[in-house]
């Protein structure tokens, strides 16, 4: 590598030659340093990188650890990430040196984030803290397994926030069909919220959905795919998880109406997205229908909650739940827990009834 100054601006840039992993030899060099200390600084830090040397500053090898992961994981994922590390982490730890970085230093960290408050006096939920030191304890887990890092301090010092499951609102059967009579002056919204309440499927999941998604002889809908927006473009993944790769079976009268609301498009190709408004849009129809049916207002998440609640009411099991909204049966079981109370209940019923029977019996018996 080298420094030179480049006279007819003023500022200092590097040149810097490395062989790639193909084992290519490569040049590349940077421009615009104020000073020439700082392109010494900057040279220095490139040198540890592509040596992989742990002297480097948190900063750099969140480089690293960007060029290692980016790839592997889907645009919207890496977004909500990395604004999680660029905003809560590296003003903290950025200068640091990442291999002095101790775990009583991550406490300092925790109990700065954990004393925070707003404008308003709100402080971090517990559940957003504890998202925040998972993002920190990935990367020092990557430095650990792949760097030689001794230790992960974040590991060490322990996470902050509770696990304590979310509540969830839900709609019951009753408030539902309070709302969707609303909903029916906007055919586009009506169905919408029709596919999310009796399927159970996620927003992103019926915004990606097209017309070749639907078998109407079968009385299926496929889902393959998830839909965001990010920067202005709508975007196309896979869904969220493998698990959720599934195929759903509609109730007849929903295989109608979405007969219906397909043949009020002219001439619309197999590929075309059915849906195409934003989750924002889905948001501000239901506080409109919300508001005009008189039921209490939820979230377009929680649509889904309302589904599996609907689901439980009726008596269906765990696993077959979880094959139809794409979740593991240990997750039916751990996140909508609280929507068993009457199942709870009748479990307390028989168990009385097992005892008092076992008391009867040996009253015959003497």
């Amino acid at each position: 590598m080298a420094v030179y100054k480049d006279n007819a601006t003023g500022t200092w840039r590097v040149i810097y030659r490395f062989t790639n992993w193909k084992g290519e030899r490569k040049q590349t060099q940077k421009r615009g340093f104020a000073t020439k200390r700082e392109a010494q600084a900057w040279e220095h830090e490139v040198m540890l990188k592509q040596n992989s040397k742990l002297d480097m500053t948190f900063a750099s090898f969140f480089e690293l650890y960007e060029a290692d992961k980016k790839q592997r994981v889907k645009e919207s994922t890496w977004e909500s990430k990395s604004h999680v590390i660029r905003t809560k982490i590296l003003p903290y730890f950025g200068n640091r040196k990442i291999a002095e970085i101790e775990a009583k230093d991550i406490i300092a960290w925790q109990n700065e984030l954990m004393a925070y408050q707003d404008e308003k006096g709100k402080p971090y939920s517990a559940d957003y803290l504890k998202t925040i030191h998972a993002q920190l304890t990935a990367i020092f887990n990557h430095a650990v397994n792949f760097y030689n890092l001794p230790y992960n301090p974040a590991r060490r010092a322990g996470t902050m926030g509770n696990e304590i499951p979310k509540e969830m609102d839900f709609w019951t059967k009753e408030e539902y069909l309070k709302f969707s009579e609303a909903m029916m002056d906007k055919p586009r919204s009506f169905y919408a919220f029709e596919m999310l309440y009796w399927c159970g499927i996620r927003s992103g999941e019926l915004l990606a959905l097209t017309a070749a998604d639907f078998d109407f002889q079968k009385q299926t809908v496929t889902i393959s795919k998830t839909y965001h927006r990010s920067k202005g473009r709508d975007i196309i993944t896979s869904p969220k998880t493998a698990k959720s790769n599934r195929t759903v079976k509609m109730p007849p009268f929903l295989c109608e109406e979405m007969q219906e609301y397909i043949k009020m498009f002219y001439d619309i190709k197999p590929d075309e997205r059915l849906f195409t408004v934003t989750k924002s849009y889905l948001n501000h129809e239901m506080e409109r229908g919300a508001k005009q049916a008189g039921v209490k207002k939820i979230r377009v998440h929680d649509i889904r909650h309302s589904h599996v609640s609907l689901l439980i009411n009726m008596g269906f099991s765990v696993l077959a739940i979880g094959e139809r909204v794409g979740h593991e049966a240990e997750k039916i079981t751990y996140r909508y827990a609280h929507l068993f109370p009457t199942v709870q209940t009748e479990m307390a019923e028989k168990l009385e009834m097992e005892r008092m029977e076992k008391e009867n019996s040996n009253g015959k018996k003497s």
